[in-house]
């Protein structure tokens, strides 16, 4: 069995960049002065005549990965989400997203679990933004292995592909040795028939305390790992919906443009339901300790139990 390991998504995404580059000689890297924090550090090391540093220049960064893709490349470009999604919004959909180009954005640092950089760092509207251009595949991965099988997943499909990753470190749930990842699949990481908790990325580990917390109290929740946001996947939200009536979605994302609303969308045309969001309301971040600042957004798994067990007795 593969090793279980506390690891955040950020290096996972390294590691899997540099255990790929001798499968995919295509694979380049670029990063905008942040391969340290990244961990494309890792990439440059083993591989420094296929990694570019474009220095602190995300817009341009984008738009060599599109001139890069355009000759056969296959482009990792690489920052803060809050730069790579919002600073460079523009390129990754004029240079990008329009022409549909095999190029993969990665936005690392994203959600408030960033901590102490505060609020312009902490970029909550990521997925939001990445959801809009046509065509974008939108990915969250939970954990080590699922970072790791999503990377590979987003080499293998040919067009434009956005990678969330996180500062955070996370227990790994998934088990390296037998974990499929599809894109557009989500994953039912546990059956149950009084409510179904739907998450991505990092809030994927707390919904899995908050289940067995809610367990030992008697209630039977399923909870669905989402870490594909688009295209989402339809059948396993309406199977949910129809099994368990009410659905509670979690995400480290502005509730709205995110995990959420792409929940309710699915289900307001196909099967309307009760649905509860958790995520950040409107508001901005702020620095502080990323445990403590998950804590305070609501985003525990105490909180995320609660919020069940309200939504249950409405």
């Amino acid at each position: 069995m593969a090793e279980m390991v506390k690891k955040a998504t950020r290096e996972s995404y390294g590691e899997a960049l540099k255990e790929l580059a001798d499968q995919y000689p295509q694979m380049v890297v670029l990063d905008a002065d942040l391969a340290e924090a990244t961990k494309t550090i890792l990439f440059k090391k083993a591989y420094p005549d296929r990694f570019i540093d474009c220095g602190i220049a995300e817009c341009d960064m984008v738009g060599v990965a599109a001139g890069l893709a355009t000759c056969g490349k296959i482009p990792f470009a690489t920052s803060f989400a809050m730069f790579s999604a919002g600073r460079a919004f523009e390129q990754v959909r004029n240079s990008v997203g329009y022409p549909k180009l095999n190029v993969k954005i990665a936005g690392s640092h994203a959600g408030i679990s960033v901590g102490e950089d505060g609020a312009t760092h902490q970029c909550n509207e990521d997925i939001a933004l990445m959801r809009t251009i046509p065509g974008m595949v939108v990915l969250n991965p939970s954990d080590h292995y699922e970072m790791k099988a999503a990377v590979k997943a987003a080499v293998e499909h040919y067009g434009p592909v956005y990678i969330r990753l996180g500062r955070l470190a996370v227990e790994s749930f998934n088990n390296g040795d037998d974990y499929k990842f599809e894109l557009g699949k989500g994953i039912t990481l546990k059956d149950g028939k009084d409510i179904t908790i739907i998450a991505t990325g990092l809030m994927v580990s707390r919904a899995l305390e908050a289940v067995k917390a809610l367990a030992e109290q008697g209630i039977d929740a399923r909870l669905i790992n989402i870490h594909t946001i688009k295209p989402i996947d339809r059948e396993i939200i309406v199977k949910a919906a129809q099994e368990t009536g009410k659905i509670i979605t979690v995400e480290e994302h502005s509730v709205i443009g995110g995990l959420g609303e792409a929940v309710c969308s699915v289900l307001a045309e196909e099967y309307p339901t009760p649905v509860m969001k958790l995520g950040v309301n409107d508001v901005y971040g702020h620095s502080g300790p990323a445990v403590d600042l998950l804590d305070e957004f609501g985003l525990s798994a105490r909180h995320i139990a609660e919020a069940v067990k309200k939504f249950l007795n409405k």
